[in-house]
């Protein structure tokens, strides 16, 4: 009979075992990557904000995550004997401790490799590569690029925040058009390649219902009328008017530009902690309108409920609102821009180890 009872005792702490490990993985490997996730872009967000107070930015990526856990179960088994062979009583107990012991690495980014690469030109196959993955043509453009055939996208604000206004209107209804264009498929970048050349291209289908909006761009790009346009990088515009020539942000330029959104709190700039803009009329320029449908940094005296990503800092809460696809989307986009531009080492990818013990 004990014996039988020793038995199921045993079977029983080994079912536990079984059933604890698998959803003891899927539970901390689902827990760590949203952790990852979120850490990393509450630290984007926080070097955006510290662009805007002209402080340094300082990268840190998670270099390894390792986890060990450890199962220990104990059972026991009493009886109390009289004079018969068969026990009168019996009892069982038994405990059951879970502990885990993880270990968390982070790498700082720096070094005269990822600091090239922080200021170096986003390149022209980035920007094909995001616009063929279906991001609009105008998000990419107001962010990656600097100016096209001469005409300036706020190149200004690739920087530290200026005492004057930028300059970028046209660069904005450009924008816009392409982007027309785009959702009509009517215009898309494309990578031309030959036997002794090779370059990224915008290539425009002629359809009578865009025919008006294409003569008037190619009017603003001062561009000849043709289907196919070479795309370089550079400034001004092409001497044969048969190519688009664009400057392109660094990844660096693009995180001021972005950072120029950030709702700075009153007392901030009172105390001139931070760069005021002045229009012609010496008022206050809103850098909203720069920004408008594209980012926006929010702040609060304390944590808003309302947000999707947030960050203390000088004792103000910047956060973007989760209700703000606009900013949530550009923000994702930024997150791709870096990933891409900023070269991280196959070292540097965080591994997550989960050795379970029973």
């Amino acid at each position: 009979m004990l014996k039988k009872i020793a038995l199921l005792l045993f079977i029983a702490q080994l079912t536990a075992c079984a059933s604890i490990g698998p959803d003891i993985i899927q539970a901390g490997g689902n827990d760590y990557n949203v952790a990852i996730q979120r850490t990393s872009d509450e630290q984007l967000l926080l070097n955006l904000v510290r662009l805007k107070y002209r402080d340094t930015p300082f990268f840190l990526e998670v270099n390894s995550v390792s986890s060990q856990f450890k199962l220990i179960s104990e059972a026991s088994l009493s009886a109390n004997f009289k004079k018969q062979q068969t026990p009168e009583t019996v009892g069982l107990s038994g405990t059951l401790n879970f502990t885990e012991q993880p270990t968390v690495t982070y790498l700082p980014l720096h070094g005269n490799d990822f600091i090239q690469k922080l200021l170096a030109p986003v390149s022209l196959e980035t920007i094909l590569l995001l616009a063929n993955s279906g991001w609009s043509i105008e998000r990419i453009m107001r962010l990656t690029v600097q100016s096209i055939n001469g005409i300036p996208n706020a190149p200004t604000a690739s920087g530290p925040t200026p005492k004057t206004v930028p300059e970028y209107t046209d660069f904005l209804n450009i924008a816009n058009t392409l982007r027309g264009l785009q959702s009509a498929g009517v215009m898309q970048l494309a990578y031309n390649k030959s036997e002794t050349d090779s370059y990224p291209m915008f290539v425009f289908n002629e359809n009578s219902a865009h025919q008006e909006t294409l003569a008037s761009l190619r009017t603003r790009l001062g561009l000849l009328e043709q289907a196919k346009y070479k795309v370089s990088l550079g400034q001004g515009v092409s001497d044969d008017k048969q190519g688009i020539v664009i400057s392109t942000r660094s990844l660096l330029g693009v995180m001021y530009y972005l950072s120029h959104s950030v709702a700075v709190p009153e007392k901030d700039k009172t105390a001139g902690k931070v760069t005021i803009t002045q229009d012609a009329q010496g008022q206050e320029y809103d850098w909203a309108n720069l920004t408008q449908g594209l980012f926006k940094i929010n702040s609060a005296a304390q944590t808003s409920k309302d947000s999707v990503i947030g960050t203390n800092y000088r004792g103000t809460w910047f956060y973007i609102d989760d209700s703000d696809l606009d900013s949530k989307t550009t923000f994702s986009l930024l997150t791709q821009l870096f990933s891409l531009q900023s070269g991280k080492a196959e070292g540097i990818t965080p591994v997550l180890t989960l050795p379970i013990g029973n």
